[in-house]
């Protein structure tokens, strides 16, 4: 019998993964990071003992942060991506041959560094010209950047908890908002409506607080335990609905889970998710 690595998830429900080998495992100045080789869901990014991101279906997270807001913003010249330290999101990102420059900010390099070296197939994009990468802390850049403004930026934060708390506060989002282009949109992981649907609907509040438009949407991530996990997208202007039929085309063939059935179908949401937001 092998090792299992197992994840508990609110003191009462626990993930747990068939380990063959630790591949990677120190502790930062932020976070302790492990890359462990599963047999189930091949290599896994760790954190703080809690699962990040996987070989196996990693495309069915990256993807849905990405191309809803991609495919839907007037323009696409500036991303900023917070977080994602895994390359994953900025991968997504860079399809899209309308982006200039994609920004990524991540505050803990050994996340990059590790996930180069072990996680190869996910990070995919390291090397593309438009990326500027920057280890500096995304609350500090958002609330005090020059910075010309961004058409997308993309939250991608781990669970509010630990380093992460703080990518779920208020005035995080007010500075993300301060960054957007008038036009702009916004699209961030906003965790499970099933087992985190305290988060999940004051997630939601606080962003009708800053935007006229909040639209959640749902979608499987196996690796998070719950099965499914939302993300949310938000602008002052325009539909999610809508989206450029053109930049869907481009990129559509090279994704494994978006495509634009999927895209109408992620924000169709169940009654207990409607009920809880009171829609």
């Amino acid at each position: 019998m092998g090792l299992w690595y197992d994840e508990t998830l609110d003191d009462h429900t626990r993930l747990g993964l068939l380990v063959k080998e630790t591949l990677f495992s120190a502790q930062s100045a932020f976070q302790k990071i492990e890359v462990i080789d599963t047999t189930g869901f091949g290599r896994v990014l760790v954190i703080d003992n809690v699962f990040m991101t996987s070989e196996y279906d990693e495309f069915l997270y990256h993807e849905m942060l990405a191309h809803p807001a991609l495919t839907t913003a007037p323009s696409i010249e500036r991303v900023l991506v917070i977080g994602g330290g895994d390359g994953g999101t900025v991968r997504e990102v860079l399809r899209h041959s309308d982006v200039r420059e994609c920004v990524l900010i991540e505050i803990d390099e050994m996340v990059v560094e590790a996930s180069k070296q072990y996680l190869p197939g996910i990070g995919t994009a390291w090397d593309d010209p438009r990326l500027d990468l920057r280890f500096i802390d995304g609350i500090d850049y958002v609330k005090q950047s020059t910075d010309e403004k961004y058409d997308v930026i993309l939250l991608d934060g781990t669970d509010p908890i630990g380093p992460g708390a703080v990518l779920f506060d208020e005035s995080f989002y007010r500075g993300c908002k301060r960054m957007l282009s008038q036009e702009g949109v916004m699209a961030l992981q906003s965790e499970s409506p099933l087992l985190m649907m305290d988060i999940f609907v004051e997630i939601q509040h606080t962003l009708r607080k800053l935007f006229s438009e909040v639209h959640p949407y749902l979608g499987p991530v196996p690796l998070y335990g719950t099965g499914t996990w939302s993300w949310t997208w938000c602008s002052n202007t325009g539909e999610p609905l809508r989206p450029n039929p053109e930049r869907q085309q481009a990129i559509v063939e090279g994704c494994k889970a978006y495509n634009e059935d999927l895209h109408q179908a992620v924000f169709a949401l169940p009654n207990y998710v409607k009920r809880a937001l009171k829609l």
